[in-house]
């Protein structure tokens, strides 16, 4: 059987001829790859210092570089199921090891076979936006230590103008394999409080879902939410 293609071949390749530092900023807003400064950053993370992150659908590992590089902890495990994008990462970022591991896993595989090992996860708008929250939120609740906390950024509604959709349906994504050909992607672009119940049946607790406004203008600008939750400090009886 032929292996998938890698739908995320192309993303990022442009930006990263020319944007090759070590990013001084953390920004969970869509409109963050335009320059955007408004909202909040890294600190939505609290005192890294000495703990295990990671961050779930890294991409090039732009958000986990900077982590590793101004917030002390432990390790960023900066882990993204797509070839392309683990090169773009080690090509960017390699240097900032042992503190950035990057690694090329399927998300959920990778929690499932990390009980306890994380103290934060966190995503920008990466696995939680393109995979079934079903299975992800579950893995991501196993693989936190207790009190641990898992924070992520997802859209509020679709680019396209739609709402965000009540009911745990995917939309579909134009995408394209590495030579060209079109393809889908299913984004899971959801309603607070459909995102709300997900967590707490993860065994979640502590959910959190705020709406952060976009810094950009025009019909592409669209509003943020930061949801966050954490896993319980003891077993409940």
């Amino acid at each position: 059987m032929s292996a998938a293609p890698d739908l995320w071949h192309h993303y990022g390749r442009e930006r990263a001829t020319s944007e090759r530092a070590v990013p001084a900023t953390f920004h969970w807003t869509w409109d963050q790859g335009r320059g955007q400064d408004a909202g909040p950053g890294a600190e939505v993370l609290g005192d890294l210092t000495g703990l295990y992150v990671a961050d779930l659908g890294a991409g090039a590992a732009r958000h986990a570089a900077h982590l590793a590089r101004y917030h002390r902890p432990a390790r960023v495990d900066a882990v993204d199921a797509s070839a392309a994008q683990q090169a773009l990462a080690i090509d960017l970022y390699a240097h900032l090891a042992p503190r950035l591991r990057v690694v090329r896993a399927d998300v959920g595989a990778w929690l499932c076979a990390a009980p306890a090992a994380y103290d934060v996860l966190y995503s920008v708008f990466g696995a939680l936006d393109f995979t079934d929250p079903r299975d992800l939120l579950p893995a991501a609740a196993s693989a936190l230590r207790p009190g641990g906390r898992l924070v992520f950024a997802t859209l509020a509604r679709h680019v396209t103008g739609e709402p965000a959709a009540a009911e745990l349906l995917p939309a579909r994504v134009p995408a394209r394999t590495p030579d060209g050909r079109p393809a889908t992607l299913f984004r899971w672009v959801l309603r607070p409080q459909r995102w709300a119940a997900l967590l707490s049946a993860a065994g979640l607790v502590d959910v959190v879902v705020e709406s952060l406004p976009s810094a950009g203008q025009g019909p592409s600008a669209v509003d943020t939410l930061l949801v966050s939750a954490a896993r319980p400090r003891r077993a409940t009886r």
